[in-house]
């Protein structure tokens, strides 16, 4: 998705955003926070401006944040009231159904659960706030900076590669120590099963 952003000067408080997704790796947002800690006291309003979140206007010109949840969902934890948006399209003039199908034609949506199972657009969370954890998006994104793969602009790259994970490695390894689960799992990243996998960075013959 290579979308000219049109910028919105105008903040947006973060509880108006609807999530376009319905997880997020919580230990991800984890390490988000840390680094808005580092940098909020004396950058946090430059921070703030060279961040501006990615939104689509629906119906009742709502705005859908589609991407960036995981640093929006830090900034709400740590208590940032407000964010910059850059509008992406407006289809505030579509019906609900016709909204939906732009939104799902357009990759502008990820409506899969914690388990990896489709889910309808009505169940994605109304809120930041109601995001819920997927552990394996957590590994992914981990994997991803540790060298495992390059990022890549096909959209949700990540949990393209969180599902991969999904059935290779038990969550619990992960909640116990998300390095290690990341060292034991470099080898398959690299590896030829995971060669259709976006960003793919193995040895090939």
């Amino acid at each position: 998705m290579t979308p000219n952003y049109e910028p919105q000067l105008q903040p947006i408080d973060i509880a108006e955003l609807r999530p376009t997704q319905i997880t997020v790796g919580f230990l991800e947002v984890t390490e988000k926070r840390r680094e808005w800690r580092k940098t909020a006291k004396r950058h946090g309003a430059e921070f703030l401006g060279h961040h501006m979140v990615p939104v689509v206007l629906g119906p009742k010109e709502r705005p859908y944040l589609v991407d960036h949840h995981h640093l929006v969902r830090a900034l709400h934890e740590e208590g940032v009231a407000h964010v910059l948006t850059s509008i992406v399209f407006d289809l505030s003039h579509l019906s609900k159904d016709e909204f939906w199908s732009v939104m799902d034609h357009r990759h502008w949506m990820y409506p899969f659960d914690a388990q990896g199972l489709r889910r309808s657009h009505q169940d994605l969370p109304r809120t930041i706030a109601g995001l819920v954890d997927d552990p394996y998006r957590s590994l992914a994104g981990a994997l991803r900076r540790a060298g495992g793969y390059a990022k890549d602009a096909t959209p949700y790259s990540e949990f393209m590669w969180a599902n991969f994970l999904r059935s290779r490695i038990d969550a619990k390894r992960i909640a116990n120590d998300i390095n290690k689960a990341v060292h034991d799992v470099l080898d398959l990243a690299h590896g030829k099963s995971a060669s259709f996998l976006p960003g793919w960075c193995g040895v090939t013959d």
